[in-house]
């Protein structure tokens, strides 16, 4: 299949910020072909031509997000971190089934397409039923298979044999990656979390976890061990190989160091760190650095949102914020913090940016707005897709080429029927 898109502009996703005008990307198979201004581009051939009137973008990346909470969106709120998980969200929790977290990852998936995001990394329960969700949406996902030890649960030493299983078992298609998930430093016990890593590694696979969330968490660590939490992880031989740590709030200097020297990727959650109060990640200085950082919006029950275009500006403003700086942060980097730099987080060089040999998960956003006005310089689309644009801008999206978004509404799925599955089953997991 030979398609060809052309777009008022067309923002490649890169680090620099390439926006080209009047924009042209083809399409063969699934697979980007051609990038560049339509002025060079070559004869369409027999390709099918989608003509759009605003900017085509790639689609965006979540590094980090437990999506089937929108079940539980707003619940809590107000408590801190460790109030708000063992007062609200772990009893509720224990009570879903399978097929809620199915429902509620459809719908979730549906609603992150609708934002422009085509790719999540998710770390949830049922991780075989957020497959099939995220797949019956046609979007692609990171799963790592949570490792946790609650009530319930088998032995935690079986849920990694059972994950690392799990994740041998997919095919390679680029659509559904299973990874490893354990927690927490300050939840799963030190030496599973050492197998976990030694695993991921011995299989390729990506192990995800939260690292220095909350200061609370690193003095609790702090005091029975001796060592900061990401000193800690090294000390127990869980850094190496691919490596994504969400948060990284509460490093000092000598972590961050460590972060390089073991090539650790960060997901930066911007919102949820604001909600729980968590604290401001230190970015600039890890992009200093040269760590790997993507943006990531959280689960919807700490946000409460999975527009990633809010925590792209949420981004840029507390980087800025926390340097004293208007230039901590560009719009151009911000951008590319949740397309190329979460694709490269995620170690997926496949996707992330409008680029010969990747894959074709595109987004169109409509620019016939105000908000996106003047364009006086190709560098001012950016900025306006970072500091003006949401994803209620969004009106088309391509997964490999496919249309899985046509004119702001899902081309897969009944959105208005899961939002009142969701609404029901949410209702009883309150209820106890």
């Amino acid at each position: 299949m030979r398609q060809r898109f052309t777009a008022r502009a067309v923002v490649v996703g890169d680090r620099v910020g390439t926006v080209v005008p009047d924009g042209v990307v083809d399409v063969v198979d699934g697979g980007i072909t051609w990038v560049g201004p339509a002025a060079e581009a070559p004869p369409p051939g027999d390709a099918d031509v989608v003509t759009l009137p605003g900017v085509l973008t790639p689609g965006l990346v979540n590094a980090h997000s437990h999506a089937p909470m929108v079940l539980f969106r707003g619940q809590g709120d107000g408590l801190p971190l460790d109030r708000w998980l063992r007062e609200v969200m772990w009893p509720r929790e224990g009570r879903l089934t399978a097929e809620d977290v199915e429902v509620a990852m459809t719908a979730a998936s549906a609603e992150m397409l609708g934002n422009g995001v085509t790719t999540r990394v998710e770390m949830y329960f049922h991780p075989e039923r957020i497959a099939a969700a995220v797949a019956s949406t046609g979007a692609r996902a990171v799963i790592a298979t949570p490792l946790l030890p609650l009530p319930g649960m088998p032995p935690i030493d079986e849920q990694l044999d059972a994950a690392v299983a799990l994740a041998r078992s997919a095919p390679a298609d680029g659509v559904v990656e299973y990874g490893l998930g354990p927690h927490a430093a300050y939840t799963v016990p030190l030496p599973v979390l050492a197998d976990a890593a030694e695993a991921a590694r011995e299989h390729g696979l990506l192990l995800h976890l939260h690292v220095a969330e909350t200061t609370t968490e690193g003095a609790d660590l702090l005091a029975a061990h001796g060592l900061s939490v990401p000193a800690l992880l090294g000390s127990y031989d869980v850094l190496g190989g691919r490596v994504l740590a969400a948060h990284c709030v509460h490093m000092d200097d000598g972590d961050l160091d460590l972060w390089r020297e073991y090539d650790v990727a960060v997901a930066h959650c911007p919102a949820s760190n604001a909600k729980l109060a968590s604290g401001v990640a230190p970015v600039r200085p890890m992009l200093d650095l040269g760590l790997r950082v993507g943006l990531g919006t959280d689960g919807p029950a700490s946000n409460d949102s999975l527009d990633l275009f809010a925590d792209l500006r949420l981004a840029a403003g507390m980087a800025r914020l926390r340097e004293r700086s208007a230039t901590a942060l560009t719009a151009a980097e911000a951008f590319w913090l949740a397309t190329g730099g979460a694709a490269e987080a995620l170690g997926r060089s496949d996707l992330g940016q409008l680029a010969v040999g990747r894959r074709a998960d595109l987004v169109h956003v409509d620019t016939r707005d105000l908000v996106f006005e003047p364009v006086g310089d190709p560098a001012d689309v950016l900025a306006h897709l970072v500091w003006s644009g949401a994803g209620r801008h969004v009106r088309d999206v391509w997964v490999g080429g496919r249309p899985v978004v046509h004119d702001g509404a899902s081309t897969t799925v009944d959105v208005a029927a899961l939002r009142a599955g969701v609404a029901d089953r949410a209702a009883r997991l309150a209820r106890g």
